[in-house]
């Protein structure tokens, strides 16, 4: 059985299963091995790594009382958002008339290009010393929340199709993106998610002054390295203290998008009444970008498996209040996650149901029994008549799948 304990609590014989809390770089080139050498868990601990998975089939026990958390433990915590129902959505004075996925992802991709091509002008005019005003892009985050306000999966799942090369500027438009629709979910009034669709297209605007060799390098950054990069929520918000146009909650975000509830983020290492509800929600949709995207030195996580993730880090690095609506706006199962139902198929999840969290919209596409492909069918699981149902998430390349984006988005 699984179990996640702290790394400090690690000791010889035991099975490293998985390194938790620190998804972009850790001291080993694998993470499934019996501890044998004493110097293998020093370096996990030195390199920053909290806690970790150990698996007690393969190894030794931890001793003493219960772990802190076990996948069913984790399971659990995700039911929480499908039993507590969500809160109604606020609407806006004028309504936007909801749209089909397929319908939105064509006017979503003219967004997200036309988003694109404004965050990298905004980044360059910053490397030129010219100020950035936070009213010149009111009207790209009033397309894109409109957007996600027609169908909340379209945009959202597009910006994750960022290439690597270009990260730094899709994870504005995508953050932008997750942040309005986890607002409306919260139930914010319509000028706070404008605001926090504003924070989020400029949470990484520091990014624009770090050095280009540190941004793009392709490998594990060195100490140093690091260390320059935890200084981009310092320097955008000094940028934008300079625009003269960024409201307090943008300023907030930008600067605070990095802490966590537990006090180990920077750059203040505010604790959980220390951070605000946006620097929260900045806070999820920021990770939850980061690590379903293609980076120059890792690919993206599959959407279904990232949310467990998170799952796993909430105790202390996310608000759990936040971290429930984030998942009640996103869903157990993303779109563009690869799932495998009771009828032994495999399928793609399209979009969400407004009935359950469990029973997305999907399109069936391969037999493991035969490990063949079928002839596509999209099965709306929360119809009264459907007959089959996700059993759990599944990893593309154990069947060899590599056109799972192209089945969704068309």
């Amino acid at each position: 059985m699984r179990k996640k304990i702290k790394a400090k609590d690690l000791q010889l014989g035991m099975h490293l299963d998985e390194l938790c809390g620190s998804w972009m770089e850790h001291p080993f080139w694998r993470s499934k091995f019996v501890l044998k050498d004493p110097d293998d868990i020093r370096r996990i601990i030195d390199s920053g790594i909290t806690e970790v998975w150990i698996d007690t089939a393969k190894g030794l026990d931890v001793p003493g009382p219960p772990p802190q958390q076990t996948e069913q433990a984790v399971t659990a915590m995700l039911m929480e958002a499908e039993l507590d129902r969500p809160a109604p959505r606020p609407q806006p004075a004028a309504a936007v008339q909801a749209t089909s996925l397929d319908e939105e992802l064509k006017r979503a991709a003219m967004i997200v290009a036309r988003a694109r091509h404004a965050v990298v002008s905004m980044f360059q005019e910053v490397r030129m010393g010219k100020a950035v005003s936070a009213e010149s892009a009111g009207e790209l985050v009033e397309e894109i929340s409109s957007s996600v306000m027609r169908n909340p999966g379209a945009l959202i799942s597009l910006a994750r199709l960022k290439t690597a090369d270009d990260y730094t500027y899709m994870h504005s438009v995508a953050v932008c993106a997750l942040m309005v629709s986890l607002a409306r979910q919260l139930g914010l009034e319509e000028a706070d998610v404008r605001e926090a669709g504003m924070a989020g297209l400029l949470h990484d605007l520091g990014k624009a002054k770090m050095p280009m060799k540190v941004l793009n390098k392709p490998g594990k950054l060195t100490d140093e390295e690091f260390r320059i990069i935890k200084n981009h929520p310092v320097e955008g918000h000094r940028l934008l203290v300079e625009g003269g146009s960024a409201s307090e909650i943008v300023l907030d975000v930008c600067l605070h998008h990095h802490e966590k509830v537990d006090g180990t983020g920077y750059p203040d290492r505010l604790t959980d009444a220390q951070i605000t509800r946006f620097a929260k929600m900045g806070a999820v949709c920021d990770v939850y970008d980061a690590i379903t995207s293609n980076r120059p030195y890792k690919a993206g996580w599959d959407p279904a498996a990232s949310i467990r993730k998170m799952a796993e880090w909430s105790n202390g690095h996310f608000d759990e209040k936040i971290f429930q609506g984030f998942v009640k706006s996103i869903g157990i199962y993303p779109t563009g996650s690869l799932v495998k139902l009771a009828s032994g198929r495999l399928a793609v999840v399209l979009e969400q149901s407004g009935k359950s969290l469990l029973a997305p919209r999907v399109k069936v596409f391969y037999s493991t029994r035969s490990r063949s492909y079928l002839v596509p069918e999209v099965i709306d699981l929360a119809h009264p008549g459907a007959s089959d149902k996700i059993v759990g998430r599944e990893d593309a390349a154990t069947w060899g799948i590599n056109n799972l984006d192209s089945l969704w988005s068309g």
